[in-house]
């Protein structure tokens, strides 16, 4: 028996909400660099047509280490469209706005 931990429980569960919008999901998506470094690592890549939204997982309401690193994935990505924060505890989704 596999047991999960909560973040990947939370995970499943927005991948459950959201997969009827996208036309494909890929989760723990790992950005690298041209030396083979790990830059960062989305957690929900949701691609529909010509975009593509990133959402990021926290257990908790942490938003703020949430959208930094959103943000750092946009300049790494600047293709895509939309960020958004889901938080597991309350099952808030939020979007980030990007600057």
């Amino acid at each position: 028996m596999i047991t999960r931990i909560k973040h990947d429980i939370y995970l499943y569960d927005l991948c459950e909400k959201v997969k009827s919008d996208y036309d494909s999901l890929s989760t723990n998506v790992r950005l690298y660099s041209k030396r083979g470094r790990v830059l960062a690592e989305i957690d929900l890549l949701a691609v529909r047509e010509n975009a593509c939204d990133v959402y990021e997982v926290k257990c908790s309401y942490r938003i703020i280490k949430a959208k930094k690193q959103l943000l750092r994935i946009k300049r790494l990505m600047p293709n895509v469209t939309n960020l958004y924060f889901f938080c597991g505890e309350s099952g808030l989704l939020k979007e980030v706005e990007m600057e």
